[in-house]
């Protein structure tokens, strides 16, 4: 699953409130709130509330990944993961709907695009028949700590008003310098289409036969990758992802192959920081082929709860614990958002230029 890990190393402390931002707004994505610990200790309630209150011209919002744009296509299997799984989905020449979003991680529904790190791409996949599956994925190669309440712990450190907050946290926990020189220093691009998109949490595959796999899994762009200094994103309009795309899409469709990356013995299935070693055996396991683009306010996944744990016969959640964590934390951000229904804007205004996207 993993891009080519970045040497570690420690994260410098002049970009720590960099760093902080991008822990912020990448929380939705991998929100901690499981159930497994005593409310005294964590809640999902507790875990979204520490996002804060959304503003009230951005009511009816996701709390977190607020900034997207729907799309719809299809997922045509190629059949090879088929040897891994049973999932009719995957099956050779099976070809099923898919309604998705391209995000933003950020709980500010009107971020200019060149001010979010974090990009997502979220897709729900519809057989004909039972086996829906759902998973929300982000342009990030690795996540920031190894465990839930550790993320706790970070989301808590980047939203303190105390300057030390942030240094405390990575001086403690030498795991996040990865991402960390990530979040300051790996290559930015013009377009959600150039973005590689990566699932970050381990899941369990059983073939025909029984046999019981571990797997990562990503979105490789077919787009040619063209690398942009952000600074060059600046000068573009606020929601310039958005109107690429969309401009991108209508004039030919957009294509990913998903890969499911297979784990040897040994390697850490529990823990999101860690990536795999290279050499893992990889399968091509189809083709996600974008053709349409729907702006987020009237299209088809504005109410759609992206949890990971909506998984088709032959896919199970495994080890790691994060997969049930977000679960429970989106279901309180989509009870929330759900009923702000009616404060939802049908327009959205982006206050930075007075620019809409309708």
């Amino acid at each position: 699953m993993p891009p080519e890990p970045r040497p570690p190393g420690r994260a410098p402390i002049a970009p720590l409130a960099g760093i902080a931002a991008v822990v912020v707004v990448l929380g939705g994505a991998f929100a901690y709130a499981g159930g497994f610990l005593s409310p005294s200790r964590l809640s999902p309630v507790k875990l979204v509330n520490a996002f804060g209150q959304p503003a009230s011209d951005a009511l009816g919002h996701r709390r977190n990944h607020a900034k997207g744009i729907c799309f719809t296509g299809r997922f045509d299997s190629s059949g090879q993961a088929a040897a891994i799984s049973r999932a009719a989905l995957f099956a050779a020449g099976a070809s099923a709907p898919v309604i998705g979003r391209f995000n933003l991680g950020t709980p500010v529904f009107a971020s200019p695009d060149d001010s979010v790190r974090v990009r997502g791409m979220s897709i729900d996949i519809r057989p004909n028949q039972p086996g829906e599956w759902r998973s929300a994925m982000i342009n990030a190669p690795i996540f920031p700590v190894s465990t839930p309440a550790d993320f706790y712990a970070l989301l808590l450190a980047s939203g303190s008003k105390d300057q030390g907050a942030m240094p405390r946290f990575i001086a403690a926990h030498p795991g996040f310098a990865p991402f960390g020189a990530w979040a300051t220093k790996g290559p930015w691009t013009g377009s959600y289409a150039e973005e590689r998109y990566n699932g970050l949490n381990s899941f369990r595959v059983t073939d025909q036969s029984g046999t019981v796999r571990t797997v990562r899994w990503s979105m490789l762009p077919a787009a040619p990758v063209q690398n942009v200094d952000p600074a060059t994103l600046k000068d573009a309009a606020p929601d310039a992802l958005e109107k690429e795309i969309t401009d991108r899409v209508t004039a030919a469709p957009q294509r990913w192959t998903l890969q499911f990356t297979v784990a040897a013995e040994g390697d850490p299935t529990a823990d999101p920081s860690k990536p795999w070693p290279a050499g893992r055996q990889t399968i091509d396991a189809g083709t996600l082929v974008v053709d349409k683009i729907e702006p987020e306010a009237d299209g088809p996944c504005r109410d759609i709860n992206y949890d990971p744990t909506v998984l088709p016969d032959g896919m199970t959640t495994s080890d790691d614990p994060f997969p049930a964590a977000r679960s429970s934390a989106y279901a309180v951000s989509f009870n929330r958002r759900t009923a702000e229904a009616a404060d939802y804007p049908r327009t959205e205004t982006y206050p930075e230029t007075g620019g809409t996207s309708q």
